[in-house]
């Protein structure tokens, strides 16, 4: 009898096995986290940062490995990298990719340089986070040699885009330097012909048509101070005169005036007497012509510890007042008003798209150091601009070196920092390696130390674990139960 040969199938089609029935335990768990949502539902994440809300009896199938091949479940596991099967041929690779997207800003080291060219200060608010000085303490302004070996650092980064930032206490006291240091970069750039961007950190009492002029010849952003409405502003930053709110509202303008509209932006920070008015600050920054507000809470450093300010209120009444101002936020959106709250914005990027984000308290490793480097006016090293606070309280354990005697390289290089990024890395650290917010999240080892003397932290006291996790929840909750939210949210990180 004839042997009838049978060609091979076409490549283009798959095999035959392919096409039987599978049972549910044809399926790897690849690499998840999981932790409650509310009593009915759990968040499960993965290295991607894909999330997926599960309830409990879907949770424990999948766990089990008893989901069944087919329906509208199984096909978003499987395409947000939380199982795999023999169809997902490319899928490991692909969650390599998306990985590395994630973690791409570790391989252009430090963009953003602070240079704190004076602690000399006007103003005298009790919850700065900076010891700042009276306006005659001339001591307390950096020298021009410490600001070219800064500037040496700044050329000396492999990063493409640099961000030279000025701060204080309030730099236009030494607006001198500023422009010198300024002059100096582009100078120096024309030959290394980087991306540089100029940032000052200023409360714009002392504007001038002078210092406008110089800002609009270098495209110099503003950055300003903004609590919210007049009494509660003046009540936050007193200064002589007790006229705070005004002048920065007329500076506000002069820069809109002279630069453009979107080269000034605010931020305000969370006092005891904002926490009963979240609507009223978000409605004096849309009043005065803002798109966005960064809601910030008080940082437990400088003249916030020593008054006191820091022990104003708990985490969770910051929470409340944080969800009340979001959902105020929301409502206005909902009624036409475009406009964002910036952390939240922050977070959404990490949970929605593959990209990273910059923000140096979102990063893991941590992002002091690799992604900022602060410049005291002493001529020392901080790994961050709270590393720095912290060393005006007489700590030091985050001081890098200094620049008449190190380099970017050893800075870079040096035991010191390198421990802080290993005891920073989230993905290792007790708690945080099986938490569902993990890809979210960051780690803060300066913020930890301060508050629980170990950078590492214990997080179930943590407040900046239990800031993000409930800010996160919060979020995933919005996106998941309100259609109309979920439509403002994410039109946040377009």
């Amino acid at each position: 009898m004839a042997t009838i040969a049978v060609p091979q199938l076409n490549k283009a089609f798959a095999s035959e096995d392919s096409f039987r029935q599978r049972t549910g335990k044809d399926y790897a768990l690849l690499p998840l986290r999981f932790l409650p949502l509310d009593e009915d539902r759990y968040v499960a994440t993965n290295f991607a940062g894909e999330y997926i809300v599960l309830t409990r009896p879907d949770l424990q199938a999948l766990i089990r490995h008893e989901l069944r091949p087919q329906g509208g479940l199984y096909d978003a596991l499987k395409a947000k990298h939380f199982v795999l099967d023999g169809d997902s041929s490319v899928a490991i690779d692909l969650l390599a990719c998306k990985y590395r997207t994630k973690h791409s800003l570790l391989s252009k080291l430090t963009s953003l340089f602070l240079f704190v060219v004076t602690l000399r200060c006007e103003h005298s608010c009790p919850y700065c986070q900076v010891s700042r000085q009276s306006q005659d303490r001339h001591a307390f302004d950096m020298r021009r040699c410490d600001a070219e070996r800064a500037i040496d650092f700044v050329f000396s980064s492999p990063s493409e885009h640099i961000k030279v930032e000025f701060q204080g206490g309030e730099p236009l006291l030494n607006f001198d330097l500023v422009r010198w240091v300024v002059d100096q970069v582009l100078e120096r750039n024309e030959t290394a012909r980087k991306q540089i961007a100029f940032v000052i950190a200023t409360n714009l009492a002392l504007i001038d048509d002078g210092i406008l002029a110089f800002c609009k010849a270098h495209d110099i952003f503003i950055s300003t101070s903004l609590d919210g409405p007049r009494e509660l502003h003046n009540a936050n930053r007193p200064r002589p005169g007790h006229d705070s709110y005004e002048r920065t509202i007329e500076g506000i303008a002069q820069v809109r005036a002279a630069l453009g509209a979107d080269r000034v932006a605010a931020l305000m920070t969370t006092t005891r007497a904002s926490l009963s008015q979240p609507e009223s600050i978000v409605d004096e920054y849309v009043r005065q012509g803002f798109s966005s507000l960064f809601l910030r809470a008080l940082s437990p450093f400088g003249f916030a510890v020593k008054t006191g300010a820091i022990d104003g209120y708990t985490i969770d009444e910051w929470l409340a007042f944080y969800r009340r101002a979001l959902a105020h936020i929301l409502r206005l959106n909902k009624q036409g008003v475009a406009f964002r709250e910036e952390y939240a914005a922050l977070l959404l990027r990490k949970m929605l798209t593959p990209y990273p984000t910059g923000y140096v308290d979102l990063q893991s490793p941590a992002g002091i150091g690799l992604s900022c480097i602060a410049f005291n006016y002493d001529g020392s090293i901080y790994a961050s601009d709270e590393a720095r606070m912290l060393a005006e309280m007489g700590d030091y354990t985050f001081r890098l070196g200094r620049l008449v005697s190190d380099t970017f390289e050893s800075v870079i290089g040096s035991p010191r920092l390198l421990d802080c990024l290993a005891a920073s890395m989230s993905e290792s650290a007790p708690m945080c390696a099986d938490c569902g917010v993990q890809p979210y999240c960051g780690s803060d080892p300066v913020f930890h130390y301060a508050t629980q003397g170990d950078m590492v932290g214990r997080k179930t006291t943590s407040g900046f674990c239990r800031k993000n996790m409930e800010i996160i929840k919060h979020l995933v909750r919005l996106l998941e139960d309100d259609r109309e939210a979920s439509s403002i949210l994410r039109s946040w990180i377009r």
